[in-house]
């Protein structure tokens, strides 16, 4: 519903800019301006598709900020530049503030990868780990950019890896090759570390056949809830609904070792879990955060504030919200704003 959204809204510019052109009083811009804002708001939930999430609103939305608000105060400008000088410079200045701000949400970020360190001390690490998560690869081109995350992964020297869901979101006709390609690549470069290399299922991953992403490649595919003895590290893999759980139980079953949980929604972080330290994705860190605000959407029953980085939770036990590598895909917006990919480093050490 792209295109009849943006025609309609197109009326709504031509609305606009005519009133503007007849009434130049500040009050009669400011009120044409607020209606017209309201329209890409109202028209954004009345023309999205009754097969799209609210991504599709987004979507609209971005089209009415980034393409629509810059017309008409670039047409702004235009009109009042002899009438109005300070205030047509004003209408340029924000109309180049909203260009950067797109240029920047959709072409630099995406793509400005963020290595994060996070330390985390334990008596009950005798020696040194470091592990490595990757997350919400959720790409539909297998491009430079992933096989470089990949890459970096890697180059970190983990003792462990961890492949946190969300590694493909593409239609089915580019699903099969896509697979392919990224298999491929895993295996050519050997995507393991010492102590392993594991991966959980995402949302967007299909159940029975995300599996076979890995297959060849070293890295051990999580079906069912399942733990792995590591040493001083004790990892527990969880399922997809598991970690959608809020009332999950999970008890510490080795009170002598460091007991790491990873789940992809970190929904199981609000329940009965007793482990040292909680690693999970999903939320993409909101994908888009405003400043003071935060996320603005993180499509999980945590508190927004936990949606990225470490949060200390009740009983000494933290929590890791990784951002992840990609974006939505499908009606989203492919865009990131204050919210730059994730590749995340965790290092496991003594007290």
């Amino acid at each position: 519903m792209t295109l009849p959204y943006n025609l309609v809204m197109l009326v709504v510019d031509v609305a606009v800019i005519w009133h503007v052109s007849r009434h130049r009083s500040l009050i009669a811009w400011s009120v044409a301006m607020a209606l017209a804002g309201a329209a890409a708001l109202v028209l954004g939930g009345l023309f999205v598709g009754w097969d799209e999430t609210d991504f599709g609103v987004f979507r609209l939305w971005a089209y009415g900020v980034f393409l629509h608000g810059v017309a008409l105060l670039v047409a702004t400008a235009v009109l009042w530049r002899r009438s109005r000088p300070i205030l047509a410079g004003v209408a340029v200045t924000c109309a180049t503030a909203m260009l950067l701000v797109a240029a920047d949400a959709f072409l630099i970020e995406p793509h400005w990868l963020e290595i994060s360190h996070w330390q985390i001390a334990s008596p009950k690490i005798h020696h040194p780990l470091r592990i490595v998560v990757v997350a919400d690869l959720q790409t539909d081109d297998f491009g430079p950019f992933e096989r470089d995350v990949l890459l970096q992964a890697l180059a970190e020297k983990p003792d462990l890896l961890l492949l946190a869901g969300d590694y493909l979101q593409a239609p089915a006709d580019k699903y099969p090759r896509l697979k392919r390609e990224l298999n491929e690549f895993l295996r050519e470069i050997q995507f393991t570390a010492p102590l392993g290399a594991f991966a959980i299922r995402g949302n967007i991953d299909d159940d029975a056949d995300w599996p076979n992403i890995f297959r060849g490649s070293g890295v051990t595919p999580i079906l069912d809830r399942t733990s792995f003895d590591l040493g001083d590290l004790q990892l527990t893999g969880l399922p997809l609904w598991e970690s959608l759980d809020t009332q999950l139980k999970l008890p510490l079953t080795r009170p002598d070792r460091f007991h790491l949980v990873l789940g992809h929604v970190p929904n199981f972080a609000m329940s009965d879990v007793q482990a040292d330290l909680l690693v999970a994705a999903h939320t993409h860190g909101g994908q888009v955060q405003l400043p003071f605000l935060g996320p603005v959407i993180t499509h999980c029953r945590i508190p927004r504030a936990w949606a990225a980085g470490l949060t200390e939770l009740p009983g000494g036990r933290r929590l890791l919200v990784c951002r992840g590598i990609g974006v939505e895909r499908g009606s989203a917006p492919p865009m990131r704003f204050l919210c730059r990919p994730e590749l995340m480093v965790i290092d496991l050490v003594g007290m």
